[in-house]
């Protein structure tokens, strides 16, 4: 073994914890309220950094239509009959005195159409 590639410290893809991010803050901002939409869930900055975060991802800006105008069966009508049904079992979860309708689940819900 070569003994000079003993001492360099080898760091997991997933440590982030020295990482500095575009805005030169030390979280991305989907952590941060400037990547949070004020009517729930992320805004589209919010979106972008996650995915620059997690490789791979496909996550999504919300689905605002209203049920009403989304064809029936469609992608969209699907993917937000999904998280309605995951988030409305957090719901459930939650304690009575967080449920002011101002929590970010309760923002998220009604920005969805749930």
């Amino acid at each position: 073994m070569n003994k000079e590639l003993d001492n360099i410290p080898v760091r997991d893809a997933r440590d982030r914890s020295n990482a500095e991010f575009k805005s030169g803050g030390k979280t991305p901002a989907w952590q941060r309220s400037e990547g949070k939409n004020p009517e729930g869930g992320l805004n589209q900055k919010g979106v972008d950094s996650y995915r620059a975060a997690n490789p791979g991802s496909k996550l999504k800006t919300a689905v605002t239509t209203p049920p009403s105008k989304l064809k029936k069966g469609s992608k969209s009508a699907k993917r937000r009959k999904s998280f309605c049904a995951r988030m409305k079992g957090m719901r459930k979860r939650q304690k009575a005195s967080n449920n002011t309708g101002k929590d970010r689940l309760s923002l998220s819900l009604k920005k969805w159409n749930c």
